[in-house]
């Protein structure tokens, strides 16, 4: 008898599943500005670390969570989770301000003359937007002056003086990656562009696969954005793109996630809260203090996944050490 109710209770998953996904309407239900504000409010960790933090959610990686990271790795088996950086501008890298997405001259930059057989060269990148992987530092949002911590969002010529990628990239982001396969859970390719993905769907994707989003976790949620490019060809993501609801933000700061992640930029679009684009980074950034990978490929560590039958795996994952920087390319790894 248990077996059968352990069936029914599967297939009433799997069709909570279906219909969510088949519903092309699911747009995120409207906020309007009071609302966004008192979420951002009800998410803060203003001054939990003291007025003078600048880790914010990175604070949950402890030595014992590191610790407990690596004991998940059985096989040695590593998947990156970024993608070649683009050469090419396209419907999702072009920027006014830049001739090219990422410059790699193929010329060698050390002259013959000083050495024949070595070669050099320049890199340039515009990484934020929607093309290249890269990590947001906290001080990339901040909300009517304020950056996380109540800290102003003054930019000087170095920078900021706060919250800069160089605080993440002293210690790295190494701890326990999650990954929330949704294509494999709502038994299709990818989601739908422009689906909002809502708490409800986390929980049911936990309670399907016994894993508990908890304290200290790199959480990456794949949509199946690349295939979807493959299958639809690229299209304007900022008008449609599927991601989280911003009132996920509350199960983030329930759970104690540290970093979240995705193919997408982790926010649905459209967003569906009045006069903000990005609400999820806002909330986030500038409410808990909590970094954002951006455009991760997550096909090869979905492989690893179902080759394992877990979805949880040891992250590594190193910015680059620039003062003052709003994030950086980044190329992070899934151990298994």
């Amino acid at each position: 008898m248990k077996y059968i109710i352990a069936a029914l209770g599967m297939l009433c998953l799997n069709a909570a599943a279906d219909h969510h996904q088949s519903d092309e309407h699911n747009q995120p239900e409207f906020m309007d500005t009071a609302g966004f504000e008192t979420l951002l409010e009800e998410v803060s960790n203003w001054g939990r670390w003291g007025d003078k933090d600048q880790l914010g959610t990175l604070n949950l990686i402890t030595a014992d969570k590191r610790v407990a990271a690596s004991k998940l790795v059985k096989t040695g088996q590593v998947a990156s989770l970024a993608l070649p950086l683009n050469k090419t501008k396209d419907a999702v890298n072009q920027d006014p301000f830049i001739h090219e997405p990422f410059i790699f001259p193929a010329s060698p930059e050390i002259p013959a003359e000083v050495h024949p057989e070595a070669a050099g060269d320049n890199f340039s990148v515009a990484y934020h937007g929607f093309a290249h992987s890269h990590l947001d530092a906290v001080s990339h949002f901040a909300y009517k002056g304020k950056m996380y911590n109540g800290f102003p969002f003054e930019l000087g010529a170095g920078g900021f003086d706060k919250l800069g990628i160089e605080n993440i990239a002293e210690s790295g982001i190494i701890t326990r990656g999650v990954l929330v396969d949704l294509p494999e859970f709502f038994g299709v390719d990818y989601v739908t562009p422009g689906q909002a993905i809502t708490t409800e769907d986390l929980l049911a994707w936990e309670k399907k696969s016994g894993i508990k989003i908890g304290s200290g976790d790199a959480l990456f949620i794949k949509t199946g954005r690349w295939l979807a490019v493959e299958k639809l060809g690229q299209w304007n993501f900022v008008a449609k793109a599927a991601g989280l609801h911003s009132t996920v933000a509350s199960f983030l700061k329930e759970r104690d996630v540290a970093v979240i992640g995705c193919d997408g930029v982790s926010d649905v679009m459209p967003s569906g809260v009045e006069n903000r684009f990005n609400p999820l980074h806002e909330l986030v950034m500038v409410g808990m203090g909590m970094p954002i990978f951006d455009n991760m490929d997550l096909r090869a560590v979905s492989e690893l996944a179902r080759q394992h039958q877990r979805s949880t795996f040891m992250l590594v994952a190193a910015p680059l050490k620039v003062e003052g920087a709003t994030g950086s390319p980044l190329n992070p790894i899934a151990i298994f």
